[in-house]
């Protein structure tokens, strides 16, 4: 994992830019594809094909954090949080808030 400070505090991040990105998603740690962090994007209502007004990309290429409901963008910085939950983070923001320790 690497580490990253705010401006008062450090926390633990990842960019993520497709599916097994996270150091916990890896491939072979678990039975299936999916990841234990980010899983993959699904949504029976909006297609894969449609295209993410956040980003830019195709729904197909985003992830999904189940703690917390979160879609994630590719190219999003997921942050560890203390109760060991994670939410994404878009990279400027990121960036703004935090510097590599």
């Amino acid at each position: 994992m690497s580490k990253y400070k705010r401006k008062t505090k450090a926390v633990e991040a990842n960019q993520w830019f497709k599916n097994n990105d996270h150091p916990l998603d890896q491939p072979g740690q678990r039975t299936t594809q999916e990841g234990q962090v980010v899983r993959y994007y699904r949504n029976p209502d909006i297609s894969g094909h449609v295209i993410c007004n956040k980003c830019d990309h195709a729904m197909h290429d985003h992830g999904w954090i189940d703690n917390g409901n979160h879609t994630v963008c590719p190219g999003d910085f997921i942050v560890t949080k203390k109760d060991g939950g994670y939410y994404p983070i878009k990279p400027n923001i990121f960036n703004l808030l935090f510097e590599s320790v």
